[in-house]
């Protein structure tokens, strides 16, 4: 008998969120034997324990009623505003099996990672947004981000530099509008930034502080890494790969949504920093990632896949700016290897398989 995998994510007015990439989970999962369909929080009956579930077709997407899930993968990305107010109390609820646990809000997963001596190196300061901090940090730092604390795809955020007697303001918005503008003075500054967290800001959601880092590893280009890391078919975390990101000119953040251009990561930093210096900062980015999972399923229960968003300054030393607990996996089909975006579609599935055989294997067993 086939095992069934559903997918859950936001479906609105205009579809499913990611369609490209959903419609390749279904197609992979039926290529491995498993029966896979997409599903919102409004497509659940929970009395009859049958669900309205979306496969694509020719047409477009077409449904049909499934029966319950053997497992669930959660893809979908919560913002704390109206139209996802379902979410939370449906995850809550715990229906299903799912195969990655709940993750926090950036600001809280930086206090847990905090708490492990080993990790410290590797994390910028990083504060909740009050006006005093945010002068103490810009006097020690130079630069600062403001950030919000459900962010995802580089917008509302700001690069925040302190030039000479002048605050220079940097940023892009949710709807991906550019935003920039030369302050006077910080009392200026902070009105700007005020204004802005408002305009900006899901619901009630807060804004925090991060140490600005040196990322022009390019003239006037940031440049940040994109590493993926999975769990596989028997349940161990794999290093799937690694990609650079290089920012548009005058851009404060890399991301490829926000036109960014995707580079190969050995061949770059082999040319920034020599092929010696290129393998050792490769070494611990795979030392830092495997270190941060570990710490996280310590703290939030078992989980499937992150995207770690890692920033090597201009001394090579490496830090963790952000990590994504639902990551996007483009940047290997931009970089042209498709053996590794083929890994990073199935490995989840894989790992679905995983947990469902290890359930079944234990219930004959035990």
């Amino acid at each position: 008998m086939k095992k069934r995998i559903g997918i859950l994510t936001y479906r609105g007015e205009n579809g499913f969120y990611e369609q490209g990439f959903l419609r390749r989970l279904v197609r992979e999962g039926k290529l491995m034997g498993a029966e896979v369909f997409v599903f919102s929080p409004q497509d659940v009956n929970a009395a009859s324990r049958m669900i309205k579930g979306f496969t694509p077709g020719a047409d477009g997407w077409k449904s049909s009623w499934y029966a319950w899930p053997d497992i669930v993968i959660d893809r979908y990305r919560y913002y704390p505003i109206a139209k996802h107010k379902n979410y939370l109390p449906f995850r809550t609820k715990n229906l299903f099996r799912y195969a990655n646990s709940r993750f926090a809000n950036k600001f809280r997963v930086h206090q847990v990672l905090m708490q492990e001596e080993e990790l410290q190196r590797w994390l910028p300061e990083t504060r909740l947004y009050k006006r005093d901090v945010l002068a103490d940090m810009l006097k020690r730092h130079g630069i600062v981000y403001v950030k919000p604390t459900n962010g995802s795809g580089g917008r509302s955020i700001l690069r925040v530099e302190r030039r000479g007697k002048v605050y220079l303001l940097r940023g892009r918005t949710k709807k991906q509008g550019r935003k920039y503008a030369v302050l006077p003075t910080l009392s200026a500054l902070t009105a700007e930034i005020e204004r802005w967290t408002k305009r900006e800001k899901f619901g009630q959601e807060q804004f925090f502080l991060q140490q600005g880092l040196d990322l022009t590893l390019l003239p006037g280009r940031t440049v940040d890494a994109r590493l993926l890391i999975q769990k596989d078919g028997s349940g161990k975390w794999r290093l799937t790969g690694v990609g650079m990101r290089l920012g548009p000119k005058q851009s404060s953040t890399s991301n490829l949504h926000g036109g960014g251009t995707a580079l190969p990561a050995g061949r770059f930093l082999a040319y920034r920093f020599g092929v010696q210096e290129a393998e050792r900062i490769l070494c611990e980015c795979r030392e830092l990632a495997l270190k941060t999972v570990e710490a996280i399923e310590k703290h939030f229960g078992s989980m499937m896949e992150f995207g770690f968003d890692l920033g090597i300054d201009a001394n090579g030393r490496v830090w963790i700016i952000e990590i994504n607990p639902k990551p996007g996996r483009d940047i290997f089909r931009k970089l042209g290897q498709w053996d590794r975006y083929l890994h990073a579609v199935r490995r989840p599935l894989e790992y679905a398989l995983h947990l469902v055989s290890d359930e079944r294997i234990a219930s004959h067993t035990g």
